[in-house]
């Protein structure tokens, strides 16, 4: 095993610091309409007469990429941005990376895709690869293409292996846009989004909140799905104790104990999964985000007594564990390993949160590179004004949190850099 020893709010904003200033810049520092295109703010669809094609579904940041290295963006003008979100957490070994690059180029020449119709050794290397990775007994290996798959099918197996329905969710915790998933997620317009589906709500628990835990988990019950440390409410990790008497009553009542690690796995939260940083054992456990390094893939890992009924059909995917995101998945394994990443997060997450404290940050939450820094002010104006330092960051469910999910190899350096413009921002 690898270890150390809201969807974001946007509006418009202009460009200085790092890179070649921006042509076209008010005096407040945002870009003029006439040399910008329209850029999204929360709540806004596409701009009034807009005819492209693209569903208005996205608030967007006010760049538009071309290239990256690293933790950089480079935009279409040139400039350099600082990306401290990482694409949703998926850019785990940074943008581009020459080894995940080369790895999905010759695969893609030698075989771009097959289905699981056919064997293929890669599929096979990676599904053994995360075996060895995490801990034991999660042996068996699913492979698909996506987060909200992955849980999909967690929550398929404990139902299928327990012979119930019910599953018990955690305030705060965001787990998919399937419908299964959308009923375990929490928030208003996702639980009318499950309803409008006919899939029963989950029975939602307070975070932390073992009393509760014992209460909701009876005979009835198939899985408890828990992100051992929340994305979307502001990095949230949960108590040690919280996550081991998760464990011990999902064992005394037979229901299964699934462990959503599409966003903290994969090396962010100080081991290459949250299970073992915690030293707490689900029987199901499911990566996507930071696992190919950027190309689509999600996988759900669980015990030989969970999987053990299975047979072919009970499962499928057309284009999961395909040979490109397998060979970008084996690639960016080796990369995590060979420099030492899982440290390197532990510690440079470490050192971030010494700065935000050391600059008036109330408080930090979080483990590794998850972190959420806990502000006085809203963090969507935080996060707007450090647009115009050509950095990026995310915000949280908790109007107040800003969210940080930078790749691995984030360096002090490129820490420091984001706190010359949090300073400037915050005082």
């Amino acid at each position: 095993m690898l270890r150390d020893k809201s969807d974001v709010t946007l509006t418009p904003s202009g460009a200085r610091g790092r890179g070649r200033a921006h042509e076209g810049l008010t005096e407040a520092g945002v870009l003029a309409p006439s040399v910008a295109e329209p850029v999204l703010s929360v709540g806004e669809g596409l701009p009034q007469g807009d005819k492209r094609a693209l569903l208005p579904v996205y608030s967007q940041f006010p760049v538009r990429p071309v290239r990256g290295r690293g933790s950089w963006l480079i935009d279409e003008n040139g400039d350099e941005w600082l990306d401290a979100y990482g694409g949703h957490a998926v850019a785990a070994t940074g943008h581009s990376h020459p080894d995940v690059v080369r790895a999905v180029s010759e695969q893609a020449a030698a075989l771009l895709f097959y289905s699981t119709a056919v064997p293929h050794p890669l599929r096979e290397a990676l599904a053994d690869r995360l075996v060895e990775l995490c801990p034991a007994p999660l042996a068996r290996v699913f492979l698909c293409n996506s987060g909200a798959e992955a849980n999909e099918n967690a929550l398929h197996l404990a139902r299928r292996h327990t012979g119930r329905q019910t599953i018990v969710s955690v305030s705060g915790g965001w787990h998919g846009r399937t419908a299964a998933t959308l009923a375990c997620t929490d928030g208003q317009k996702y639980e009318a989004a499950a309803r409008r589906s006919g899939i029963p709500l989950s029975r939602r628990v307070p975070f932390d909140d073992v009393a509760a835990l014992e209460a909701a988990v009876d005979e009835t019950v198939a899985a408890l799905i828990v992100e051992p440390v929340q994305g979307l409410a502001g990095a949230r990790d949960c108590a040690p104790e919280f996550l081991g008497a998760a464990r011990r009553i999902c064992h005394d009542r037979g229901a299964a104990l699934i462990f959503d690690e599409v966003q903290c796995g994969v090396g962010r939260c100080g081991a290459f999964s949250a299970a073992e940083a915690y030293g707490v054992t689900p029987d199901v456990l499911t990566f996507a985000k930071g696992l190919a390094a950027g190309l689509p893939i999600g996988t759900v890992l669980a015990t030989e007594e969970i999987t053990s009924t299975l047979a072919p059909g009970d499962l499928g995917s057309t284009f999961g564990g395909g040979p490109v995101p397998c060979a970008a998945a084996l690639a960016n394994i080796a990369v995590i390993e060979r420099d030492g990443l899982i440290g390197n997060a532990v510690a440079v997450g470490r050192y971030l949160t010494q700065g935000a404290l050391k600059l008036g940050v109330k408080r930090v939450s979080g483990r590794g590179l998850l972190l959420g820094f806990h502000l006085d002010r809203e963090a969507s104006e935080v996060q707007r004004a450090l647009f115009t330092h050509r950095i990026l960051t995310g915000t949280a469910t908790d109007p107040r949190v800003l969210r940080l999910l930078p790749p691995l190899s984030f360096s002090q350096l490129e820490a420091d850099i984001l706190f010359a413009g949090l300073k400037d921002v915050l005082q």
